[in-house]
């Protein structure tokens, strides 16, 4: 569901978009970007927002904090609306999207799906980048993506952080699943973050956050304690992954018969590798249905019938 824009600044604009959509920011100035497009699925909707807000004004520009597809999904469409709306990604991704590697990009991996865009220029952490009538500093954002970035603006202090935090807990750590230093690589990322001192920070998915009353550092605090628990039980991690994954499929989908339900997760390479990561003793099937599905069922996160699993809206 999205709520109306929430205002940090006279000149952006926030759109929180719900866990199946990224948050959307919109930079207004002589230049209008929208940093993070939110999932294929919300595309025609990310577009009436933008209009609206926009005003009449053609939106110029858009960037990406990272590529997982509820951060990029609605960029094919807005470059439809405005075909000369240059895009910006993380520089290590800059080649895969204008090839269009789906494995390289995750969404083969994952067995998701975006919408094809186009990429003109690279985030090189340690450049500057204008987006509306601000120039932000860009800064690297390992642990939920080895690639990702910050998006800094230090006159007003606003930290547009994509995955890196969020007000409660913290997304999935990809690096760990692929074997890297995803658990380390976060600690890092958060302290870089406090480094900057943001009096706001605009999380990937969710509301803004103010230093004002102690939000951002009881953000810190949950996403610290959270992957402490995490390092102590990467075993748990792999777990809460792996539910991560199904119920994201399902809130694209809505429904899926139970066939095409099996058929998805065998062909998601990243189940296959959780399940090594969980429990590899346990037989493939019984871990999917007991391990994984059955907590989802049980808390009614999703539903199950004769015939399809449905997603349950909270």
């Amino acid at each position: 569901m999205t709520q109306g824009p929430s205002t940090i600044a006279d000149d952006i604009r926030v759109f929180d978009r719900g866990w199946l959509s990224s948050t959307n920011v919109l930079c207004l100035g002589d230049e209008p970007a929208l940093v993070d497009t939110g999932h294929v699925k919300h595309a025609a909707q990310t577009v009436v927002l933008v209009r609206e807000a926009l005003g009449g004004q053609p939106l110029a520009r858009i960037a990406h904090t990272h590529l997982h597809s509820d951060h990029c999904g609605g960029s094919g469409a807005l470059q439809a609306a405005w075909p000369q709306a240059q895009a910006w990604v993380p520089e290590p991704s800059l080649d895969a999207v204008r090839r269009w590697d789906e494995r390289a990009l995750s969404f083969g991996p994952t067995g998701q799906r975006c919408e094809r865009f186009q990429a003109h220029h690279a985030l090189r952490p340690g450049d500057t980048v204008r987006l509306g009538a601000r120039t932000w500093q860009i800064h690297a954002a390992p642990g939920h993506d080895n690639l990702a970035v910050l998006l800094f603006e230090p006159a007003a202090r606003i930290l547009i952080a994509g995955d890196a935090l969020w007000e409660h807990g913290v997304g999935v750590i990809f690096p760990q699943i692929d074997g890297g230093e995803g658990f380390a690589a976060f600690e890092r990322t958060l302290q870089a973050i406090e480094a900057l001192q943001p009096d706001w920070v605009v999380p990937g998915h969710g509301q803004p956050i103010a230093r004002a009353g102690g939000g951002v550092e009881r953000a810190f605090g949950q996403a610290r304690a959270r992957v402490q628990r995490f390092q102590a039980h990467p075993a748990q991690h792999a777990l809460y992954a792996a539910k991560v994954m199904v119920k994201y499929q399902l809130m694209d989908v809505e429904s899926m018969p139970l066939p095409a339900f099996a058929a998805w997760a065998d062909a998601a390479s990243i189940l296959r590798q959780l399940h090594a990561l969980h429990r590899p003793e346990q037989p493939w099937n019984d871990w999917l249905q007991h391990a994984v599905l059955a907590p989802l069922l049980d808390k009614g996160t999703l539903r199950q019938d004769a015939t399809h699993i449905h997603n349950h809206a909270d």
